[in-house]
């Protein structure tokens, strides 16, 4: 049965952000306004999109939607079938240009975005038909491709391109956007969700359209397509309210992408981006998938994350046998996962878990912790390339990660499900799993640590604070005791802690049962007022470098990718730990008591920002006494775009804030 038709609006800083799901339709429409206007559609199929962007106006144009998008279809010049949308919109400005139209994977677009560049071999230009203008082309194999079409309803085309305004000021479009690759299948209703989520119409709506039985999304319009990371922890974060077909629908969608050795796959080149991975590598045109096993974070996630559905779940472990025995078929036949059992597949990440935390349990010294891989500068969520400082050892991948895998492993061997899976080499090499997982927990999270004196913690908040323009009062109050103490967000190349306080610890309060000191320090190391912990009136930011050095400081900054801002996920992951951890019989009532104060004050930040905690972050800015949230991307100085729909933001269905903060 077909789902009834989704469509939804979402308006963040200079972006109009319209999803519709129709059909054999995904789409989603960005009208940017600003003196840099833009129309972009992005297309789940493929991870493909069609952009047009225009030259920097006198004045600041705005975008308004005339007629929401519906689901349209047409065909190319062979006959072959396009799915898209039409709308029509108006712009307040006296003359509009047409800068630059792209065409081709999503991934394409946002190079575009960022560079201004655009491979030679998918330039396109326009066609000019009496007052419409076409842009159309076959993908770069012959496949079947992508079209642009403006019909100018109010105003008139110059020969040159130029589009000028009638009397009125305006400019008025119906727009025609159309994508040739195949679509996807939706997951809806009762197969995505099991009745038991929390009644939130805005994270429902994202969940939706980002969720599909071949794959869940990251996030649109930037990652319409498959992230490895990013689908483990949002099916771990949802798993109480998904339906198991869309839980295994996740957990399916990583095995089948396991390279030979078990590492996950990050992220997948697809559609044209692949055409053009293949020409530029072999020459060649295929459209063979490319993954991408760059990161390290993904290796060490499958394991809890597929251990809490088959062991904990209570649907999980009626069908996790079947399961298991299930064949990889036609969704997997270009990767190694080809023809095996999925408990097969699962069997060589764990090997991989096992054989990468061997040296460091042996011998527990820093070299031999998990380091980003060679000629790489990312490897774990914050993949920007000054997310974790310039450090090469993350935190989260070694002390809380690589444990939690090693534990999971164990309690999956003992379970007996790998049972018909297991070699005599397999059983032998998992049977390590238990005596590791005691060395790491043990000894990697010491390597970590930082420990300031009073005087200089608050001598740092107090030079920071006074740099950035805030307050330090309310930080430099909240300092009790001799000592300040936290985890480093990474160790550099020699072993030293790059002392940046950071948000990794809800990976701990989900995954771990830290020791009832080690808890308290660490959650009240962080949940502190800003800039000694992360909190603000905007949210929990990511990341605080006050006692870091000052090149460090110059690069996390409010406009820095994994900067002083907030992510909405890490907020819900650190929500989601502490009701983890406030579940425990074992916490004596001091800690519990300053777990239940931090847990209210992190839903107030929380729902302070409940008009964007669906979309991928944002910043803030601190005017009249108070920080105040600032879409990311609204400004020049932003280093990217903000997501107005992201996957592991939609995580708050299945987390409830507590009575008092309802």
């Amino acid at each position: 049965m077909q789902e009834s038709p989704l469509h939804f609006e979402v308006t963040e800083g200079q972006n109009i952000n319209c999803f519709l799901r129709d059909g054999k339709t995904a789409a989603h429409l960005v009208l940017r306004s600003g003196h840099n206007p833009r129309i972009l559609v992005a297309f789940p199929a493929g991870n493909s999109g069609v952009g047009l962007w225009f030259q920097k106006t006198d004045t600041p144009a705005q975008w308004v939607v005339d007629s929401l998008p519906t689901a349209t279809s047409a065909t190319d010049a062979r006959g072959r079938p396009l799915y898209g949308i039409v709308f029509e919109t108006s712009i307040t400005t006296k003359r509009l240009v047409p800068k630059q139209a792209v065409l081709s994977s999503v991934r394409v677009l946002r190079d575009y975005q960022a560079s201004g560049a655009v491979p030679e071999e998918v330039a396109v230009r326009a066609a000019i038909l009496g007052n419409t203008v076409t842009w159309s082309r076959a993908r770069l194999d012959g496949a079947p491709g992508y079209r642009l079409t403006l019909e100018i309803l109010d105003g008139t085309e110059r020969p040159e391109g130029e589009i000028s305004s009638g009397a009125d000021g305006r400019i008025r479009l119906r727009v025609t956007a159309l994508s040739g690759e195949r679509p996807l299948t939706p997951l809806a209703g009762t197969a995505l969700l099991n009745g038991k989520e929390v009644q939130d119409t805005g994270a429902r709506n994202v969940l939706t359209f980002l969720s599909y039985r071949e794959k869940f999304l990251a996030g649109s319009w930037r990652f319409n397509t498959y992230f490895g990371r990013d689908t483990l922890m949002s099916v771990r974060l949802l798993m109480p309210v998904l339906a198991p077909d869309a839980i295994e629908a996740g957990l399916r969608s990583v095995l089948v992408r396991l390279a030979p050795d078990g590492e996950v796959a990050h992220e997948e080149a697809i559609g044209e981006f692949a055409v053009l991975s293949h020409k530029k590598q072999q020459g060649t045109l295929s459209d063979a998938p490319i993954f991408d096993y760059g990161m390290i974070d993904g290796n060490y996630l499958l394991a809890p994350v597929i251990a809490a559905y088959l062991l904990d779940h209570p649907e999980g472990k009626k069908r996790a046998p079947a399961y298991l025995h299930d064949i990889v078929g036609a969704e997997g036949e270009l990767t190694p996962s080809a023809g095996q059992a999925l408990g097969k597949t699962l069997v060589r990440n764990l090997r991989l878990v096992i054989s990468n935390a061997a040296p460091f349990a042996t011998q527990p010294r820093y070299s031999n912790l998990i380091s980003l891989k060679a000629g790489r500068a990312t490897g774990q969520w914050r993949d920007s390339e000054d997310g974790i400082a310039g450090g090469r050892y993350p935190y989260d991948v070694n002390a809380i990660l690589m444990p939690a895998a090693l534990t999971a492993t164990a309690h999956l061997l003992d379970s007996g499900l790998l049972d018909p899976f297991l070699a005599p080499a397999d059983r032998e090499l998992l049977a390590r799993a238990a005596a590791y997982a005691k060395v790491w927990q043990q000894r990697a999270p010491d390597l970590f640590n930082v420990t300031l004196d009073n005087q200089t913690a608050r001598s740092a908040v107090d030079s920071y604070a006074r740099q950035l323009g805030v307050p330090g009062e309310p930080a430099l109050a909240s300092l009790s005791g001799d000592r300040f103490s936290f985890h480093a967000i990474s160790l550099d190349a020699s072993g030293r802690p790059l002392p940046v306080v950071n948000s990794d610890e809800g990976f701990e309060l989900l995954f771990a049962t830290p020791t009832a000191a080690n808890l308290d320090r660490n959650v009240r190391s962080v949940m502190r007022p800003f800039p000694l912990g992360l909190l603000t009136d905007a949210g929990m930011v990511v990341a605080n470098p006050a006692f870091a050095a000052a090149g460090i400081k110059a690069r996390f900054t409010n406009h820095a990718y994994h900067g002083t801002v907030i992510w909405s996920w890490q907020q819900a992951l650190f929500a989601a730990g502490l009701d983890r951890q406030l579940a425990r019989t074992d916490l004596p009532p001091a800690v519990k008591e300053h777990l239940l104060t931090a847990q209210q004050t992190l839903w107030r930040a929380i729902g302070a920002a409940q008009a964007v905690r669906a979309s991928e972050l944002w910043s803030w800015s601190f005017e009249d006494g108070r920080y105040r949230i600032t879409p990311f991307g609204s400004r020049d100085a932003d280093a990217d775009e903000s997501n107005a729909a992201q996957l592991w933001s939609s995580v708050y269905l299945a987390i409830k804030a507590p009575a008092s903060n309802r």
